[in-house]
């Protein structure tokens, strides 16, 4: 089976979008930058370093330092959880991993323009 193109479009691409969404409603590029390097675990040094290569969608997250443990029902609560729509799809339900974490991001950044507090985006 073919493998879905986000895997192989360079997160840079995209980036800008994530942005730019951010931003009409107010928000920021380092709030975007924060909510990355809470996903991944990558400095901002290493995440303005994966942007300028140009890595795409599945290098970016094999190469995550340490994603973050509250993106999943690891602790065992659903507070912890990232759960929602994205694309008509519920995050939670996706199966494959380099995919539900393309999607644990898109639900972020929906949260952020959407308005929601950093606090409870970072499920703090």
């Amino acid at each position: 089976m073919a493998k879905h193109k986000i895997y192989t479009m360079s997160v840079a691409s995209v980036y800008p979008h994530y942005v730019t969404k951010a931003e009409k409603k107010g928000r920021t590029k380092a709030e975007v930058d924060e909510i990355i390097r809470w996903l991944t675990g990558y400095s901002q040094e290493e995440l303005e370093a994966q942007l300028e290569k140009q890595a795409d969608f599945e290098t970016f997250f094999a190469e995550a330092p340490q994603l973050n443990t509250a993106r999943d029902l690891i602790k065992g609560t659903a507070r912890d959880l990232i759960k929602g729509v994205v694309c008509g799809v519920r995050v939670e339900e996706v199966e494959e991993p380099t995919m539900q974490e393309i999607r644990y991001l898109d639900k972020l950044i929906d949260e952020l323009a959407k308005g929601k507090a950093m606090e409870k985006i970072l499920r703090k």
